[in-house]
């Protein structure tokens, strides 16, 4: 009799795409959610005349994001952390309202 029955196997997770980052980054991020305006913010962090729509940011955030989370890894002197926390504010923001603005799912009849 085995002892492990009641085991379930998963498959392992690809580690592409995968976010690792300090959890004082993270912590920070979330802390900053409460005092983020959409309107205000995105547009000045993405150096845009205008707050493009719901989701349709995130690619480059992210993009710029991957930027400064390797100048952190590289110890450049270029990194700024205060941009870098403000990306990750925005990422996690575009998120939610990327969720919000999507058309509910149709039920099924």
């Amino acid at each position: 009799m085995n002892n492990a029955t009641n085991v379930i196997q998963f498959r392992a997770r690809p580690r592409t795409g995968e976010l690792r980052r300090p959890g004082t980054l993270i912590r920070a991020a979330r802390e900053g959610q409460r005092g983020w305006r959409r309107d205000r913010d995105l547009p000045r962090l993405l150096h845009s005349d205008r707050c493009p729509a719901p989701g349709m940011a995130l690619s480059r955030l992210r993009a710029e994001e991957q930027i400064q989370n390797d100048m952190r890894l590289e110890k450049l002197a270029e990194y700024d952390i205060k941009r870098h926390v403000l990306l990750v504010i925005a990422i996690l923001a575009e998120m939610r309202a990327a969720i919000a603005a999507a058309p509910p799912a149709s039920a099924a009849i």
